[in-house]
């Protein structure tokens, strides 16, 4: 089996879908703008601890600390039309899926049942397979309202009595009560339902690019895992900061990856190799020794 590759694209991911062939990809997974109404946006943050207490921040044991900004990446999340906005770009992503494709929609409470209404219109109910619940634990706490703290993910298959499922490859997650289930159970752990408990992606950790909504490669590694095979084409047209790439790239899948937002390839730019990628109107080259042509593309960027 040949190598497994990745072709990133900067552009309309509109143009990119009404491009593509029919029948050409096996899973596309997307996790699009939630509609929050919002500028998402996320800042980067250095801290420093402090002799002389004039840190702008208290930590561990009283100790001071001084805050700097490395930087801030955003996207607009306001739509006015968006039930529109995401049929049109569904309505394609069902004829590009393989006759035995599966297709992932990540959205969250606001949208999460018209969407569902709107998908099962197009695929039609019988292609609805299950609608899977991703539930972590950070953040605040709402004083007027049961804190929301859980993502929801719409799985349809194109064909509802052929679609891939390597239940064999699955990971398995640990028994609550394993003195109930005897040793060798206990050690080889159960198998997920459709409620998945996974924390976000930690805001210190190695995995955090700074991008704004960025998901856990263990909530993508399972959907790639499962749900696509070896030498597979993977599809995420809303691609943010690549982890649909990474996974797919990481499992031997091959990977497409669309997005318009010059932030999230300059993120992209950083995780992938560009000796082995293919970048399609974008250039990874450093801006400073690249400086006319990479802001030559960005004056070209579409709009949702």
């Amino acid at each position: 089996m040949n190598a497994p590759t990745a072709e990133i694209i900067f552009d309309d991911n509109m143009k990119v879908l009404t491009e593509m062939p029919s029948e050409s990809v096996n899973l596309i997974y997307v996790d699009p703008p939630f509609n929050t109404q919002k500028v998402q946006a996320r800042k980067r943050l250095k801290t420093t601890r402090t002799t002389d207490g004039d840190g702008d921040r208290v930590g561990f044991k009283g100790q001071s600390y001084k805050t700097e900004v490395l930087g801030e990446q955003s996207y607009s999340d306001i739509h006015v039309d968006y039930l529109g906005f995401l049929r049109e770009r569904v309505e394609q992503t069902h004829r590009i899926l393989a006759p035995n494709g599966s297709f992932f929609l990540h959205l969250d409470y606001r949208e999460i049942h018209y969407a569902k209404v709107m998908c099962d219109e197009i695929f039609g109910r019988d292609s609805f397979i299950n609608e899977i619940i991703w539930s972590y634990d950070y953040g605040g706490r709402s004083k007027s309202r049961w804190s929301a703290k859980h993502d929801n993910i719409l799985w349809y298959a194109k064909d509802p009595k052929d679609f891939t499922f390597r239940f064999d490859d699955m990971d398995r997650i640990p028994y609550m009560a394993p003195g109930l289930v005897g040793p060798e159970k206990a050690a080889r752990g159960k198998t997920p339902t459709d409620s998945w408990w996974h924390t976000i992606v930690s805001p210190n950790g190695k995995e955090k690019t700074g991008y704004p909504t960025q998901k856990p490669l263990g909530i993508i590694n399972r959907i790639i895992r499962v749900h696509s095979n070896p030498g597979d084409t993977v599809l995420d047209y809303f691609a943010g900061s690549g982890t649909t790439g990474i996974a797919a790239i990481t499992h031997g899948r091959n990977a497409i990856l669309v997005d318009n937002n010059p932030q999230s390839l300059g993120v992209m730019c950083k995780r992938f190799d560009p000796s082995t990628t293919k970048f399609r109107n974008w250039d990874c080259t450093p801006v400073e020794r690249n400086e006319e042509r990479q802001l030559d593309l960005m004056s070209n960027e579409p709009k949702y």
